[in-house]
């Protein structure tokens, strides 16, 4: 399929050719739905925790005799039903990642980027660079383009001056093309891809 290419300036600059196997699949929200878990899970720190008995700080002896008092037994003040004590099943420190395979994650990218294509979302431009790091001068041609929420993906670097001029734009990410994923695709209203990146990306991806 031809799609147009335009330059930052908002003028045509040719167009380019999507393969359908990578831009024209229907959509699946299944799919997206199983992969967005899974990056958001494998972010997730997982450092959350409470102690065990074996870790309450105190003493080991029993708080009183075993009979006689008309008391319930108790063996130590650690207990979870005392206070200050264990906390029984807590969560522990663990990696909260499961696995996904590989084919459903290829397949979840490129439904991602079909999906936006076929929402009008997807744009390509010439190249995304800078003379000069000007967050002023790149927000005003943000502003012409009405790229209020933006994901910009370049290949195979970004570009330095363009990424730190991207850096104060509100709604504004910027990504190589090998850090693209379906996560920030659908975070950001429109997905913007060079040339070079959609080129890229197809190779990788068909």
């Amino acid at each position: 399929m031809q799609v147009d290419v335009t330059t930052l300036e908002k003028t045509k600059a040719g167009s380019i050719e999507l393969d359908e196997t990578v831009f024209g699949l229907p959509s699946r929200p299944d799919i997206l739905h199983r992969m967005v878990g899974w990056q958001l899970a494998k972010r997730r720190a997982g450092t959350h925790k409470t102690k065990g008995v074996s870790e309450i700080r105190g003493s080991t002896a029993k708080p009183h005799k075993q009979k006689g008092t008309g008391r319930a037994r108790a063996g130590t003040r650690r207990a979870p039903q005392m206070r200050g004590g264990a906390v029984i099943f807590g969560p522990v420190v663990r990696s909260h990642a499961h696995d996904l395979p590989k084919k459903v994650r290829r397949l979840a990218l490129k439904t991602a980027l079909s999906v936006k294509l076929a929402e009008g979302k997807l744009t390509i431009v010439d190249e995304a660079r800078l003379d000069e790091a000007k967050t002023a001068t790149l927000a005003r041609k943000f502003s012409a383009l009405g790229w209020s929420s933006a994901l910009i993906v370049d290949a195979p670097e970004v570009d330095g001056n363009f990424s730190k001029a991207a850096a104060n734009v509100v709604g504004v990410d910027v990504l190589p093309e090998v850090g693209v994923n379906v996560f920030d695709v659908l975070r950001r209203d429109t997905l913007v891809l060079t040339q070079a990146a959609a080129e890229r990306l197809q190779e990788r991806l068909r």
